[in-house]
C-alpha cells in the first residue's frame, strides 16, 4: 500500500491514518479497504460533518434563537467530540471557534439574565401601579358603577401583565385582593345605608301624602291652601325615596292637591260669575237712580224710584237665575243623600277607609250646599 499526504494529516504504508494538531500527530484510524486517497476523503468527510455542526451552532448563537444553557451544552459536547475525533482537518481551528462560542454564550447568558431582571422590574412596576390605583379606588371612590368597572379592568390588566419575582408577585396580589374586598364592602355598606335612608324618606312622604289626602275635600279654602304650600315645602325638603315608591307617592300627593284646587277653582268661578251678574244689575239700578237727581218734582221722583225698586225685585225673581240656583241646591241635596247612604253601608260593613272617605265627601258637599242655599235665599229676600 502506498502513502498519501494532506495538509492536516497522512496515511502511511501500513494504512494507519494520522491527523496533525498543535500537540503533534494523532492516530485517527486505519485503512485497508482502498487506496490512501480514499482514506483521506473518508476522514475529511468526518471533519466536514463536525465543521458543519460548529457552523450551525455559531449561527444559532449569533441569531440568539437558542437558550444560553442549550447553546453551552452543545458547545461542550462538540469540544468533547474534538478531543478524540477521528476526522481529518483543522481540529485546532474548530476548537478555537468553539472556545470563542463559549465566551459568546457566557455573554449571552448575562444578557438574558439582565433582560430577565429588567422584565421582572418592569412587571413589578406595572403591577405596583395596578395595585396603587386599586387601593385608591377602594379608599376614595364614590362613583360606584364606573369604579366597579375600573376595578374589573385592573384585574384583567393584572392577568395580562408579565410576572415579577415570586415573592413580590405574592405580596402585590395580596394587596390587590385586599383592595378589591375593601371596595366591595364599602360599596355594599353605602347602598345599604342608602336603602335605609330611602326607606326613611318613604315613610316621611307617606305621612305627607296622607295629610294631603285628608285635606283634599276641605272647603276651608284659605287655610287649606296654606297647608298645601307647607306640605309641598316639606316634600321638597324630605329627599327622595326609591324610584318606584317616589313615583307612586308623588302621584297620590299630586292627585290630592289637584282634587282640592279643582274644587276651589269651581267654587270661586261660580262666585265670580254670580258677583259679576250682581254687579251689572246694581250698576244699572244705580244709574237709573242717579238719573233722578237733582229732584225737582218730588211726586215724579217717588214714582220713578218705585219703578226702580220694582225692577230690582223682578231681577231677583228672574226665572232663569232662580232656576239655576234651585237646580244647584237640588243637585247638592241629591248628592248628600247618596253619600249618606254610602256612609251607612260603610258603617254596616265596618269599612274604616270607606267610612272616612264618605264622611269627608259628605262634609264638603254639605258646605257647598250651605253656599248654594244662601245664594238661593237672595232671590226670595
Amino acid at each position: 500500500m502506498t502513502t498519501a499526504n494532506d495538509p492536516w494529516g497522512r496515511v502511511d504504508a501500513d494504512g494507519t491514518v494520522y491527523v496533525r494538531t498543535a500537540d503533534g500527530e494523532r492516530v485517527i484510524g486505519s485503512w485497508a479497504a482502498g487506496s490512501p486517497e480514499e482514506a483521506l476523503v473518508f476522514f475529511r468527510r468526518k471533519f466536514l460533518s463536525l465543521e458543519t455542526e460548529v457552523g450551525l451552532i455559531e449561527q444559532r448563537i449569533s441569531a440568539t434563537e437558542i437558550a444560553p444553557a442549550q447553546a453551552q451544552a452543545t458547545v461542550q459536547r462538540l469540544l468533547h467530540a474534538l478531543e478524540d475525533a477521528n476526522a481529518l482537518g483543522d481540529l485546532d481551528g474548530l476548537r478555537v471557534r468553539l472556545e470563542a462560542l463559549t465566551t459568546a454564550v457566557d455573554a449571552r447568558r448575562e444578557e438574558v439574565k439582565a433582560a430577565r431582571e429588567q422584565a421582572r422590574h418592569d412587571a413589578r412596576e406595572i403591577k405596583e401601579r395596578i395595585v396603587a390605583e386599586a387601593e385608591h379606588i377602594a379608599a376614595e371612590a364614590t362613583h360606584w358603577k364606573a369604579s366597579g368597572e375600573r376595578m374589573a379592568e385592573l384585574l384583567e390588566e393584572w392577568k395580562a401583565a408579565p410576572h415579577a419575582e415570586r415573592a413580590v408577585e405574592a405580596a402585590l396580589w395580596k394587596r390587590l385582593s385586599a383592595a378589591r374586598n375593601s371596595f366591595t364592602k364599602r360599596r355594599k355598606a353605602y347602598f345599604a345605608s342608602l336603602e335605609a335612608e330611602r326607606e326613611t324618606v318613604r315613610i316621611r312622604k307617606e305621612k305627607l301624602v296622607e295629610e294631603a289626602e285628608a285635606l283634599a275635600d276641605s272647603t276651608d279654602w284659605g287655610p287649606t291652601t296654606s297647608a298645601y304650600r307647607d306640605l309641598m315645602r316639606q316634600w321638597k325638603d324630605a329627599g327622595r325615596a326609591g324610584r318606584e315608591a317616589e313615583a307612586e307617592l308623588w302621584k297620590r300627593f299630586r292627585d290630592a292637591q289637584d282634587k282640592f284646587f279643582a274644587a276651589r277653582t269651581e267654587v270661586f268661578a261660580a262666585k265670580e260669575t254670580e258677583l259679576r251678574s250682581h254687579a251689572v244689575v246694581k250698576e244699572q239700578l244705580l244709574a237709573e237712580a242717579q238719573a233722578l237727581l237733582p229732584v225737582t218734582d218730588l211726586r215724579a221722583a217717588r214714582a220713578a224710584l218705585r219703578s226702580v225698586q220694582e225692577e230690582t225685585q223682578w231681577r231677583r225673581s228672574n226665572p232663569e237665575a232662580l232656576a239655576r240656583a234651585e237646580g244647584t241646591v237640588a243637585q247638592l241635596r241629591s248628592a248628600i243623600t247618596s253619600l249618606e247612604e254610602q256612609l251607612a253601608r260603610a258603617r254596616e260593613r265596618g269599612d274604616a277607609a270607606a267610612i272616612s272617605k264618605a264622611e269627608e265627601a259628605l262634609t264638603a258637599r254639605q258646605a257647598w250646599l250651605a253656599e248654594a242655599e244662601r245664594t238661593l235665599a237672595e232671590f226670595t229676600s
